[in-house]
């Protein structure tokens, strides 16, 4: 074969290599910038990179059609929810987060959104750390900005992307087949609202500092570096710049500085702290967040800079005095040139009460009362109402689910001593015996009912006998009279292996061994949503509260269950329970203590 032959079949395989890298890059499209045809899994293209895979989202099938109003800024932006902003602004919100975003990048980003996709509507987060850099790129595929936004070369922009390395690719190929409905690390967003993807973090059980402490160390010894922030003044240009062209432009803008840990401002050189918000208070007013009294609690936060969404719901209400969801009085102020100077000393002056925004509940959880009681699930009438008599006796008052939601997400305040009583199972003896003793010492009590057994004598549609249940018509009865409450311990989820004809026998809220995550999901949405039916057409009402059958779960069935509506679940394990103002992960997979003959009250109450 000739040499020219093959230099050829050289260039041709070469050009062939060349190609097949690209498709590959082409068609997998691990940063959404082709319109990721086969995937079509934006979540994990904005993992790689929010600044450029929001853009082609928003622009694939049009979906930007669906907005109307966009939250703008770097990472810290995601706790600032498009859904509590639909709730308390007018408008169809899409966050715009980007990692470490500079204002250079929120500059452009604003033009862009404004320029093409219709908003009349913009927030931009104004982070203390846009006062330390300004016009960088860390990474040319993981922080760089579109050639659409940006305005550089377009032919140096996607061919970088067509020839990256195939790493990309291949992560992206692997990781969709390790893909579940959690939150993993290649899939962080929720491309749909463009904020972080929080399910698992809003299902994280919180209550005692100390057990918090465990889980984020990073609170217990922080570690101290100078942050110089010697680029404010392009930093406060382009701001002027972008409130010039929303001005052209008609768009409603407002400014905001999202949360931070308190540590992390000492961070800061005060003087540089005082003359980035002077500054910008010259040009523009703002709602400053930076620091509260919550900025001194770490359960609202991951790490110095990203707090819980919990707190980015109270920063959206506190804007428009919204009395829909807690907040301290002392979040956010509305900074203007006039009051600037006193506001900047505020932000070293504020102190940390946790007494004015926690409450310690205790839950005691009964089953079935008895004659000659000997099971830890049963108790006799005469030791149960020697026990209610001494809750009584001692002050305490009981509350039900709905009085511990509405300390979480409206601040409404709880007795002194508030103690929770509850049921499990829906016992006939229930109503028999326990409910005229609560009648007798006016004492509230929660009782979680099986949806398949209520009114029921024997087991389902079988012949095999258990514990009388009280039917829907004597439930009714004890909801009328204010004190009792009927939630659910779900509708057929506490099966009983020995009565069950089929294979698939559910004991509990685990997944089972033999079954698929998709199965799992469908059966406990299916079981939520019939016990909701059952509630509605016989009660009247929708159940909010649910205690786990035998105190099982998993970070998959909270997630679930939250988004069936439930917002306070109950475990049996023993233990104290701290409630949170303005945390529902306060409320979530709470603890009780097991009521029966041999149990000593006072030694549970601390007495």
């Amino acid at each position: 074969m000739t040499s020219k032959k093959w230099f050829i079949i050289f260039v041709i395989t070469l050009l062939l290599i060349v190609g097949i890298h690209a498709g590959i890059n082409y068609f997998v499209d691990p940063f959404g910038i082709f319109g990721d045809k086969i995937f079509n899994w934006y979540s994990y293209d904005m993992t790689n990179n929010p600044r450029i895979a929001k853009i082609g989202y928003l622009e694939k099938d049009d979906n930007y059609k669906n907005y109307d109003s966009y939250i703008i800024g770097c990472s810290s932006t995601s706790s600032f929810s498009p859904i509590d902003y639909g709730e308390f602004f007018s408008g169809d919100w899409y966050n715009m987060i980007m990692y470490g975003a500079d204002m250079l990048d929120v500059e452009q980003t604003t033009k862009y959104v404004v320029n093409n996709f219709d908003a009349r509507n913009i927030i931009i987060n104004i982070f203390i750390t846009n006062g330390q850099k300004y016009d960088e790129e860390q990474d040319v595929y993981t922080r760089s900005m579109h050639t659409k936004v940006d305005g550089k070369n377009p032919l140096d922009f996607y061919s970088r992307f067509l020839f990256m390395p195939l790493d990309y690719s291949i992560a992206k190929i692997n990781a969709s087949k390790e893909d579940t409905y959690l939150t993993q690390v290649f899939d962080v967003f929720n491309e749909e609202n463009g904020t972080y993807d929080k399910k698992v973090r809003d299902v994280e059980p919180i209550r005692e500092l100390d057990a918090y402490y465990e889980k984020y160390p990073v609170f217990v010894d922080y570690p101290h570096i100078i942050n110089e922030m010697n680029k404010i003044d392009e930093t406060v240009d382009s701001i002027k710049r972008i409130i010039e062209f929303c001005e052209q432009k008609d768009i409603n803008l407002q400014f905001v500085m999202a949360p931070v840990y308190w540590e992390y401002l000492q961070d800061f050189e005060r003087k540089d702290v005082e003359e980035f918000y002077t500054k910008i208070a010259e040009i523009t007013p703002y709602w400053d967040f930076t620091s509260s009294s919550l900025t001194k609690e770490p359960r609202f936060f991951y790490d110095e800079t990203h707090f819980r969404n919990a707190m980015g719901r109270m920063t959206s209400a506190k804007m428009v005095n919204s009395n829909e969801a807690y907040y301290p009085d002392d979040i956010g102020e509305y900074v203007t040139k006039e009051n600037v100077k006193e506001h900047i000393n505020k932000l070293y002056l504020v102190e940390n009460d946790t007494s004015t925004y926690t409450k310690d509940v205790p839950v005691i959880t009964y089953h079935n009362i008895k004659e000659n009681a000997k099971e830890s699930s049963e108790i006799t009438k005469e030791t149960f109402e020697n026990q209610i008599k001494t809750l009584s006796e001692l002050g305490y008052k009981g509350v039900h689910s709905i009085d511990l939601i509405n300390y979480v997400e409206k601040g409404i305040e709880l007795p002194d001593k508030s103690i929770m009583i509850t049921f499990d199972d829906g016992y006939l003896s229930n109503y028999e015996d326990a409910f005229e003793i609560l009648k007798k010492y006016n004492m509230k009590a929660t009782i979680f009912v099986i949806g398949s057994s209520v009114g029921k004598t024997t087991y389902k549609d079988t012949e095999h006998s258990i514990i009388p249940h009280f039917d829907f018509d004597k439930a009714k009865e004890m909801i009328d009279s204010g004190l009792i409450d009927i939630q659910s311990h779900t509708c057929d989820f506490h099966q009983w292996k020995e009565y069950e004809n089929g294979d698939k026998v559910r004991e509990n809220l685990l997944k089972l061994e033999d079954e698929t995550e998709a199965e799992y999901v469908d059966d406990l949405r299916n079981d939520c949503q019939k016990q909701g039916e059952l509630f509605k057409n016989n009660l009247g009402i929708i159940p909010v509260a649910l205690s786990y059958p035998s105190g099982k779960h998993e970070t998959l069935t909270d997630v679930i269950l939250k988004e069936e509506g439930i917002k306070i679940s109950f475990t049996i394990e023993e233990g104290n329970n701290t409630i949170i103002k303005g945390l529902p992960q306060s409320l979530i997979a709470l603890n009780r203590y097991n009521m029966d003959e041999r149990t000593d009250i006072n030694r549970i109450l601390g007495e």
